[in-house]
């Protein structure tokens, strides 16, 4: 398996535990029985970390198709090296440290966290560019 998939797979794991960490964020703040509702009453916006873990999957959610995009085209094209390689596992150790940045309110680095995911996400397209 090409480690470019590899890390793709490990991706979709890093998406399911953002939902799964969003959600019980939420269901702590807004209680069970609303989590078990269908949902139709409004409910005052998420406060505090609650609202950063569900910021911080809204932007996983904004920049993952990207990375599945460059992947597939890399891959495809039989053009994946170790650049591309080396910037997949970029972009998904970067949203890894993403989340305790964002959930912990750490401003500045956590940017800086973010454009190293979107410069992975370019190192692996740039291969097929190149290639």
């Amino acid at each position: 398996m090409r480690q470019e998939i590899f890390v793709l797979f490990l991706s979709v794991i890093l998406g399911i535990v953002q939902v799964l960490l969003a959600a019980a964020a939420s269901t702590k703040q807004r209680g069970a029985k609303w989590n078990m509702s269908s949902r139709d009453s409004t409910m005052p916006p998420l406060t505090g970390v609650a609202a950063r873990l569900d910021r911080a999957l809204q932007n996983f959610k904004e920049t993952f198709p990207f990375f599945v995009a460059a992947i597939v085209v890399v891959v495809a094209t039989e053009t994946a090296d170790k650049i591309s390689e080396v910037s997949a596992w970029i972009y998904l150790l970067a949203r890894i440290i993403y989340i305790p940045c964002y959930t912990f309110n750490i401003t500045g680095v956590r940017s800086l966290i973010w454009l190293s995911s979107l410069l992975g996400i370019l190192g692996v397209l740039t291969q097929s560019m190149v290639s």
